[in-house]
């Protein structure tokens, strides 16, 4: 059931960053100003499985966006993925202890672990 719902979240949240790159693409039929091209969107991070990403999307509400913290969270950004693959899974079998990543942890299969710390490890090698 858990995996169903992780499925589906996963594909309203593909859809819903499609129809807003096809509205953004579109020009508005209210503005005045003759319609203009506009430069295509392009993802600077090579990720292998954009699954890992979308995954990664929980993690910014407390980690910052790409993992770049500002606050008392340490940040992921720059940590590697051989790194952040071990805490993640520590945080979850219960070897490394904390209050809330050990609950987020344990919400996430080992291949979703292994994509969210690739899609981590890749923003640090981004040029």
């Amino acid at each position: 059931m858990a995996v169903q719902l992780r499925m589906r979240l996963t594909a309203c949240t593909l859809l819903a960053m499609a129809a807003t790159a096809l509205s953004s693409a579109m020009p508005s039929e209210s503005s005045a100003a003759p319609a203009t091209k506009k430069a295509a969107v392009v993802c600077e991070v090579p990720v292998s499985n954009p699954r890992g990403q979308i995954l990664a999307l929980s993690c910014s509400s407390c980690h910052g966006t790409d993992g770049k913290s500002v606050g008392i969270i340490p940040p992921i950004h720059g940590k590697s993925v051989d790194y952040i693959e071990s805490a993640l899974k520590d945080f979850k079998s219960g070897a490394r202890v904390s209050t809330v990543m050990s609950r987020h942890a344990k919400g996430y299969s080992d291949e979703e672990i292994t994509l969210i710390a690739q899609y981590f490890g890749s923003l640090s090698r981004k040029k």
